[in-house]
């Protein structure tokens, strides 16, 4: 059976941690941050954890990550 390829969109939104949970980027911090508090552009940098039902479909397009 031949390998499975890793979904190259994903692995740029996501990032697995080192106890399988699934990290991902708040959106909304990459432009137009003129008008934006300090306070939420520094929450936009933080990474969350995504919900189960999403964390078992990301992990399945990241076989090997």
């Amino acid at each position: 059976m031949p390998k499975m390829k890793t979904h190259k969109g994903a692995k740029g939104r996501v990032k697995i941690s080192a106890r399988g949970k699934v990290l991902a980027s708040r959106p909304g911090k990459r432009h137009l941050n003129w008008h934006k508090s300090g306070k939420k552009i520094r929450i936009k940098g933080k990474k969350f954890v995504l919900a189960e039902g999403e964390a078992r479909r990301i992990r399945e397009l990241l076989p090997y990550d």
